[in-house]
């Protein structure tokens, strides 16, 4: 059952990339994993983003894991095309379009610290490549030290070069703004599964989220019961989710890493992170169950929960 809510719903999961024991990408893996995500309640699915450890991906294993996806499940697959170098967005971009998803996801260019014009030209060049489909925005300057400048996003989100931004800037205010002065179509994501609520009151239409990966039905529910009225409700789920925003990312354990490790536990494929992510800290698997059964899941299986 969709959350409602925008060109892709209002609950999308960044999902992780399964890889064998011997390291190499599981493409049968992840389309279980994909069909997994969804029946959790997934309006859509973003294939080689940062949790997805795009950077450690081939191009080739991005083509064959979006192919592979796309044809799993009968929901919107949003691609994380974008790198450090735009030539090689641009094409990624081109392949992922052939691959049949149905949006991108750009990163900022990271590591070298572009200008706001060279951000500017880069998002351009993707959204050239990525034709008809909606180009997201992906705005997380802890990762890739450099924000992108409200003038810029609002400058390409009237001139339909950005569809939306997964917001993960950690600046309510700032993104209050944002809403506030961007075209009614213009889609904000909350990035920071921690943020979500805070994001919904000020305009943002869901989350593109890690934790969906093994809390999908509270995250689901608690956007619904926000957009419902039903204020206090999300609140109360919000609470609940607290250990859950805390697990999923920390200095000992960065993101991917708890996700892996919490597949593990689930039952699902995932594998271990590939380096530099890794190794995986002692003790993660039973924070990842303690998560679990606040939540009141049992192991090796996520139960239901009635959504709105």
């Amino acid at each position: 059952m969709s959350t409602g809510g925008g060109r892709f719903g209002s609950l999308l999961v960044a999902m992780a990339t399964p890889f064998d024991d011997s390291g190499a990408l599981d493409v049968d893996g992840a389309a279980s994993l994909a069909r997994f995500l969804v029946e959790q309640g997934n309006d859509g699915l973003v294939v080689a983003g940062t949790t997805g450890e795009s950077p450690t991906l081939t191009d080739d294993e991005k083509v064959r894991l979006w192919r592979a996806v796309v044809a799993a499940v009968d929901v919107p697959v949003i691609a994380g095309t974008s790198t450090a170098d735009t030539a090689h967005s641009v094409e990624l971009t081109a392949a992922a379009v052939a691959a049949g998803v149905s949006g991108i996801l750009a990163v900022t260019p990271y590591y070298s610290r572009p200008s706001q014009a060279g951000i500017e030209a880069h998002l351009r060049a993707v959204k050239g490549a990525a034709g008809d489909l909606a180009v997201l925005l992906y705005d997380i300057p802890v990762r890739t030290g450099r924000a992108v400048a409200p003038e810029t996003t609002l400058r390409l989100a009237a001139e339909g070069v950005l569809a939306g931004v997964k917001d993960a800037t950690g600046n309510p205010a700032g993104t209050a703004a944002l809403v506030a002065a961007a075209p009614v179509d213009f889609e904000v994501y909350s990035g920071n599964d921690a943020d979500t609520l805070p994001l919904l009151a000020i305009g943002a239409i869901g989350a593109i989220s890690v934790e969906s990966h093994w809390a999908g039905p509270e995250v689901a529910e608690m956007i619904a019961a926000f957009r419902r009225g039903e204020v206090a409700h999300a609140r109360q789920l919000n609470a609940r989710l607290l250990a859950s925003h805390r697990y999923q990312s920390s200095e000992q354990s960065p993101n991917p890493v708890p996700t892996k490790a919490m597949l593990r536990v689930l039952g699902q494929p995932g594998g271990a992170c590939r380096l530099p992510m890794g190794p995986e800290p002692s003790g993660l698997a039973d924070a990842a169950a303690g998560v679990l059964a606040g939540l009141g899941r049992p192991l090796g299986a996520v139960a239901g929960m009635p959504r709105g």
